[in-house]
């Protein structure tokens, strides 16, 4: 999730850095394209994004938990348990 966060990022700010200079090319179905439109669909990019990357994260640290911690040993051979 932590990449898709990372690739949603760099769209917004690929929309954003287009749409600030050339809004005509990102909304060319519009006759007067406004920049207003531009920086409310990228802050809106950028809070999915964040919102992303903090649920990966959160959904992480428990999977690290688990793997740093050590595995009982188990004391018992099959041939203890045939008698």
């Amino acid at each position: 999730m932590i990449v898709w966060a990372f690739n949603l990022l760099l769209l917004a700010i690929g929309i954003l850095v287009v749409g600030l200079i050339k809004p005509k090319w990102l909304l060319f179905w519009m006759e007067r394209p406004n920049r207003y439109i531009i920086i409310g669909v990228s802050a809106i990019l950028l809070m999915a994004a964040a919102i992303l990357f903090g649920e990966g994260n959160r959904q992480n640290s428990p999977l690290s938990e688990v793997v740093k911690k050590e595995k009982a040993v188990t004391t018992e051979s099959p041939s203890d348990l045939v008698k």
